[in-house]
């Protein structure tokens, strides 16, 4: 079980359908640091970056929502053009993607995938979390939550 958090980053609808995830994340990333988001959010709790991907339509096939921001204690200043949300408590099997960013996080998204059906996915929200360590190199770390029943 992990606790739930509240969210404030800005979103973007996406499929993993004919490449379109890695274009879609990877221009949310790009706004993200390019409109220096984070400096934006007010009530943060952190410095980590989360990424999370929710509203699933039904499994990693299909539609899902990908929020790109940082904990915060409220969402009460949602700031104009961000999306802010909370996540409840759920139960997560725990990753850590290794090595030079992002390709680390892919080819761990690659086996979480191809173990799809054998972690017994819940598909309520997933979520990686970049802090200290997501910026060293090869010896880089991200941590990826993934909801299961």
């Amino acid at each position: 079980m992990t606790n739930g958090f509240k969210l404030i980053g800005i979103s973007i609808r996406t499929t993993n359908q004919d490449n379109h995830a890695a274009k879609d994340i990877g221009m949310l990333w790009a706004q993200f640091f390019e409109q220096a988001i984070l400096d934006k959010i007010p009530n943060k709790i952190s410095s980590d970056i989360y990424a999370v991907y929710t509203n699933y339509k039904s499994n990693f096939t299909e539609e899902y929502t990908v929020i790109i921001g940082v904990p915060v204690s409220t969402l009460k200043d949602v700031p104009e053009g961000m999306f802010g949300q909370e996540f409840e408590n759920d139960n997560f099997i725990k990753y850590i993607a290794k090595g030079k960013m992002p390709d680390a996080v892919v080819s761990t998204w690659m086996e979480i995938w191809q173990n799809d059906n054998v972690i017994n996915r819940a598909y309520s929200y997933d979520y990686e979390v970049y802090g200290a360590k997501c910026q060293d190199g090869e010896n880089a770390e991200v941590e990826i939550f993934i909801s299961v029943k």
